[in-house]
C-alpha cells in the first residue's frame, strides 16, 4: 500500500484547483508577483500566468496525481487531452504567505 503524500497547503490547492479546471480559482493560489517557468518560457504577469493556466492546464483538461514530494519539489503524473499521457512532471515551488511565488515545471 502506498503511503499518503503530505503536501504544503498551497501545493495541495494547486493540485486541487488544477484538477477542477477553473482558471480563476487556480490563479488565486498565485501571489501577485509570481513567476511560472514552463516549456522554456517564463510567465511574469497575472495576464501571462492566466494565459498559461488556460492553455497549459485548463484547455487540455490536465489532471495531476502527485506521486512524491520532497523539499520544494512535487513529482506528479499529468494526464489530459495531449499525446503521450500520462507523463511525469516535476514542479518546483516557492511559497510565501500561503501563496505560490515561483513555479518551475519540467518533464522528468
Amino acid at each position: 500500500m502506498m503511503a499518503a503524500i503530505t503536501l504544503p497547503e498551497a501545493v495541495e490547492q494547486f493540485v486541487t484547483r488544477t484538477n477542477a479546471h477553473d482558471v480563476d480559482v487556480l490563479l488565486a493560489v498565485f501571489a501577485p508577483e509570481a513567476t511560472v517557468g514552463d516549456d522554456g518560457k517564463t510567465y511574469t504577469t497575472e495576464a501571462e500566468i492566466r494565459g498559461w493556466i488556460q492553455s497549459h492546464l485548463i484547455d487540455p483538461k490536465v489532471v495531476l496525481t502527485p506521486t512524491a514530494y520532497e523539499g520544494d519539489r512535487m513529482i506528479a503524473s499529468g494526464d489530459g487531452d495531449f499525446p503521450g499521457g500520462p507523463l511525469p512532471f516535476a514542479f518546483d515551488f516557492a511559497i510565501q504567505d500561503g501563496l505560490i511565488t515561483r513555479l518551475a515545471i519540467e518533464a522528468v
